[in-house]
């Protein structure tokens, strides 16, 4: 019997998600690096070199890899023969964890967890609470397994009650184009089969926790069926074509993992949950002789990658833009940014509107006209930082505020990361505006190249707040050109007729 104690489990938690902000898994490097080398999507490529690089200088700063710090989702097996020395129920243990970590001097972790939902919407300031799934079992140690997830990834998990006829693959196939980018690929598809709705759900977001071992499985070969599904979904999710932040290429998924449940005989419940190229999670046992310890992977263990974005690129002073400037643009063509970008994401698109429609006009400092809006909302920064990680968000978020920002605003265009709507586009074609990308999942290699950072409008909105960033050739690829052109709708195309496994439907 083992006596686990409070401040164990608290300083625990709290040293796993700052160790998992800053140290992608060891088997996730390995696995981005294979398909780095075997990419032939020159634009993939690239993109798939500023996440390692990333990685690497994340683990070297001990900063965020992602803005986007993640919301806190911990599965904890209890033993039955354990006992306790704590005060705080298990979850409130947790989420003390939860907020030491985050509000760390050393490594501020992004706080992004909004009570209310529903309603006011109201950051809680600290990232709690967190989600935490408990489980009795024999034994008596605490074994806990922790993630930092990311609400990009999250926002395109898939969820159907099949008939049991219905064929699961097929399913799967149809489903990961409809989650478009958003997700930050290449990561991992988790997904979750049988037990019931909720329980099909769960599976998935474990499934998402397990370990890269695709290759290996590809040596063996397959001995269940749902390795055997493994293989297939492994190949021919890939052979769609959709690659590295949706810019097309060979590898769209590091691996395929599945969990089942047994299910009722009339239902066939089936979920997916992508991990992105922030994959954060970590696994600890607390056995009562202390707090859990991690080991760090060595920087050797980071391959060397060297990245520019080439003489090829296009210098733009964003403080002397012209239209027929950005009329001279060309779908896919790299950008190096230099000027002054203002920046903006859900909230402040929310307040933004129902202050152009109220009449009342936007606030004083705050003049979009012959601008560039930037979707982040950035890591406080510490110590000498002008501000911490700033990746993209999300910009199909934003697809219903883009007609009016640009009729009204003045904008020039909008920066952001993966796909945009067909509402999206057709305003940016009728405006003659565009739409840039920069690469999710490189947030502290992006904040490289942000020379001055301050809140200019919507102070009280934390992290969503507007703020004014002044930016030395910040790379940015061409995504929607004035003529409505989008390379997330075209290079998947491509890619996909290049595989050759899956033929390309027109339309």
């Amino acid at each position: 019997m083992s006596l686990i104690r409070q401040d164990d489990v608290i300083q625990s938690v709290a040293d796993a998600l700052q160790f998992i902000s800053y140290y992608h898994p060891l088997d996730f490097i390995k696995a981005l690096h294979q398909a780095y080398l075997k990419e032939q999507s020159q634009p993939a490529k690239d993109a798939i070199a500023q996440i390692l690089i990333n990685s690497k200088m994340c683990a070297e700063g001990h900063r965020p890899i992602c803005q986007d710090t993640g919301i806190v989702v911990a599965f904890i097996k209890v033993g039955m023969d354990v006992r306790w020395q704590a005060e705080l129920s298990l979850v409130e243990m947790v989420n003390a964890g939860v907020r030491q970590a985050y509000t760390h001097p050393d490594n501020v972790l992004r706080a992004s967890i909004l009570a209310d939902p529903a309603g006011k919407r109201v950051n809680t300031k600290d990232n709690t609470p967190a989600v935490v799934h408990v489980e009795l079992v024999p034994g008596d140690t605490v074994e806990i397994e922790i993630a930092a997830k990311g609400g990009g990834s999250e926002a395109k998990a898939k969820f159907a009650m099949l008939n049991p006829s219905d064929n699961i693959i097929d399913w799967v196939l149809k489903m990961v184009p409809s989650m478009g980018a958003g997700w930050c690929p290449p990561g991992v598809l988790g997904i979750g089969i049988g037990g019931t709705a909720e329980k099909a759900l769960l599976l998935a977001k474990q499934a998402c926790m397990r370990p890269i071992d695709i290759q290996d499985l590809i040596a063996k070969g397959p001995d269940t069926t749902l390795e055997a599904m493994r293989l297939e979904l492994y190949e021919k999710v890939n052979a769609l074509g959709i690659g590295a932040q949706g810019l097309g290429g060979l590898t769209t998924v590091l691996d395929v993992q599945i969990l089942d449940y047994p299910t009722h005989a009339a239902n066939k419940p089936v979920a997916i949950i992508p991990n992105c190229a922030a994959t954060r999670h970590a696994h600890f046992v607390l056995d009562g002789s202390g707090a859990a310890s991690f080991n760090p992977p060595k920087l050797e263990d980071w391959p060397d990658i060297v990245w520019s974005a080439g003489e090829s690129a296009r210098r733009v002073n964003l403080d002397k833009l012209t239209q027929d400037d950005i009329n001279q643009w060309q779908l896919g063509e790299t950008l190096l940014l230099s000027g002054t970008l203002l920046t903006g994401r859900d909230a402040a698109h929310k307040r933004i509107a129902e202050l152009l429609q109220s009449g009342q006009g936007l606030p004083e400092n705050v003049d979009f006209k012959g601008k560039f809006i930037y979707y982040v909302g950035p890591v406080d920064p510490v110590g000498d930082e002008v501000v911490g990680p700033a990746g993209p968000t999300t910009a199909t978020r934003m697809d219903k505020f883009t007609g009016l920002m640009l009729e009204k605003t003045g904008i020039l265009g909008m920066i952001g990361k993966a796909e945009r709507g067909d509402e999206a586009i057709a305003a940016i074609k009728k405006h003659a505006a565009v739409y840039l990308i920069a690469v999710g999942g490189a947030a502290y290699l992006v904040s490289k190249a942000i020379r001055k950072a301050r809140v200019v409008a919507f102070e009280d909105l934390g992290m969503e707040a507007i703020h004014e960033f002044v930016v030395e050739d910040m790379p940015v690829m061409v995504a929607v050109d004035v003529n409505g052109q989008s390379v997330h709708h075209i290079a998947p195309k491509q890619w996909q007729a290049k595989i050759g496994i899956i033929p390309v439907v027109q339309g």
